[in-house]
């Protein structure tokens, strides 16, 4: 498979070093042009469908916090 790879490699360089050379020249004839599509009709999918409904509202509550106290260790002070 790498000597595939690397021999059609090879080609690609050696063509193009003959042609910045000089030696292969590639000129246009004809112009490319795209094909003429023509579309008639159709028509588009239709669904129907039966969801759920959800109501969304808002209702005031009273929590209770815990109250949180840290106490520092007596005696124990860091160096300054």
């Amino acid at each position: 498979m790498r000597t595939l790879l690397a021999l059609l490699g090879l080609i690609v360089i050696v063509v193009v070093v003959l042609m910045a050379f000089g030696f292969i020249n590639i000129d246009q004839t004809r112009p490319a042009k795209m094909p003429s599509i023509s579309v008639q009709g159709g028509q588009a999918p239709q669904f129907s469908a039966n969801v759920a409904s959800v109501d969304v509202g808002t209702k005031n509550e009273t929590v209770q916090v815990p109250d949180v106290r840290v106490n520092k260790p007596a005696g124990n002070q860091a160096t300054q």
